[in-house]
């Protein structure tokens, strides 16, 4: 997919980039794809998408089937990872038991044969830029777990590299510290203008922390864009439901007029929507309807009656667990307070705009190909 850069933008380049470990089965294909200096892209999507192949050709783990990396404008695919000027964090940290938080930190200045007076300086900013200048002494053992996570993200500071690598660094922490963390690496990308290329699984980290996050489905980047422009805008059945949270309903398309479309689902109940991409009459399409775009209304562009199986209270919102008449299920989310009761009815409503068709294809869900053939 081509990106929206300029060569003085691109740090790093990935032209025409391919990886087989088998010679048949692609995990990366023909990758077309940019990373802007000073941009947090992240590389997003489920286990076995591609992404942590594509971060490791480009740490140096692993070497490209076929085409080009491009650091700084210079070919990196046979440069070993020690030589490509790229700082690394991982999930588990790699930090050394036996050597101090000092030590560990100044582990790749050692590599490097940086002087010795030198290294101390830079061990000493490094570690004030992550807040640990009072904990040098100590082992990673004594330290907490975000408190690791702070020392391996000092390490991979500590000799300027262009680019920082992060490969799942908070998959190992608790929600609370996770949250905290994530927050932590965005100001200091942004204190400190670094480049970085971030990977998880977790869509709500990417949407937190990222200027554009590139999700990748099955070798491919599907959709590349700003956070807001991948909620809000998903391309594909498959970004829309793994982007956030979505309502997900099979059907098809019956009339397309402009900016809009009628879709019958599988009960004959008739849907006013947007089309994405090209719907055309009688495909077969995927409609995704956000919970927080459904209202307890019973007026509106699509209105339909539910049995509110359930209420469940999260703080700032209620999530209802509905059952409509087609034998879906919708989920709604609807501000704290009363409202809605479980076991009763209650008219659902949504707009048009907010009702997304996507023509179906092979990265729909497998259970909604499973009723469109039944």
């Amino acid at each position: 997919m081509p990106v929206q850069a300029s060569e003085t933008d691109a740090l790093v380049r990935f032209v025409g980039v391919q990886k087989s470990y088998d010679g048949h089965t692609l995990a990366v294909r023909d990758l077309n794809l940019d990373v802007n200096r000073g941009e947090f892209l992240t590389l997003l999507g489920p286990s076995g998408s591609g992404k942590t192949t594509t971060l490791n050709m480009l740490a140096g783990f692993e070497r490209p089937t076929r085409g080009e990396i491009l650091l700084a404008g210079r070919p990196v695919d046979r440069l070993p990872p020690y030589q490509r000027d790229i700082g690394m964090v991982f999930q588990n940290y790699a930090l050394f038991p036996h050597m101090s938080v000092a030590e560990n930190v100044a582990f790749p200045l050692s590599v490097r044969r940086v002087a010795r007076a030198e290294a101390e300086q830079r061990v000493k900013r490094a570690l004030a830029t992550v807040r640990l200048e009072a904990f040098g002494d100590r082992r990673p053992g004594q330290l907490s777990g975000g408190q690791q996570q702070r020392v391996a993200l000092a390490r991979a500071l500590v000799f300027e590299p262009a680019l920082v690598l992060m490969d799942e660094p908070l998959g190992a922490l608790d929600k609370k510290l996770r949250e905290h963390m994530q927050i932590e690496i965005k100001l200091l990308h942004e204190q400190l203008g670094l480049t970085v290329v971030y990977v998880t699984h977790d869509q709500s980290e990417a949407l937190t922390m990222s200027d554009r996050v590139a999700v990748f489905h099955d070798g491919e980047v599907v959709q590349l864009g700003p956070p807001d422009t991948l909620y809000s805008r998903p391309r594909t059945p498959f970004v829309a439901g793994f982007i956030g949270e979505n309502n997900l309903l099979p059907g098809r398309c019956e009339t397309v007029e402009g900016a809009g479309a009628t879709i019958r689902l599988q009960d004959g109940t008739m849907l006013h929507a947007t089309p994405v991409g090209a719907v055309a009459p009688g495909a077969r399409v995927v409609v995704a309807i956000r919970p927080e775009a459904i209202r307890l209304a019973e007026t509106g562009d699509n209105v339909c009656r539910a049995l509110v199986r359930s209420v469940i209270y999260l703080g700032d919102h209620q999530r209802l667990i509905c059952d409509v008449a087609n034998g879906a299920t919708l989920t709604v989310k609807v501000p704290p307070g009363p409202g809605a009761t479980a076991g009763e009815t209650q008219a659902l409503a949504w707009s048009a705009v907010d009702c997304l068709a996507f023509a179906a294809d092979a990265s729909t869900d497998a259970t909604l190909n499973e009723e469109w053939n039944a």
